[in-house]
């Protein structure tokens, strides 16, 4: 089973190498989106989209408030974890 996080494209760090600066939780890190870029859209088009992060990879574009419903979800999940002996 594959888990996607959402997160958002801050910047791009390198149009050539495909990889981004994303946002996820507060936390930033560096990311490859060339599979998005794949059918030729043009990477500075992504900045401030939301993708599914997996394993430091954009897999797919999602919408805000798939992102918001899948972070929210993940909360819950997390706070069931903390809450069990």
């Amino acid at each position: 089973m594959c888990l996607g996080i959402p997160a958002r494209i801050v910047s791009i760090v390198d149009v050539d190498a495909g990889l981004a600066l994303a946002e996820t939780a507060g936390v930033r890190r560096q990311i490859n989106i060339a599979l998005l870029a794949a059918d030729g859209r043009a990477l500075s088009t992504l900045v401030g989209k939301w993708v599914l992060l997996h394993v430091g990879f954009a897999m797919a574009l999602i919408d805000q408030q798939e992102a918001d419903r899948t972070l929210a979800l993940l909360a819950q999940i997390e706070q069931r974890e903390c809450d069990e002996p």
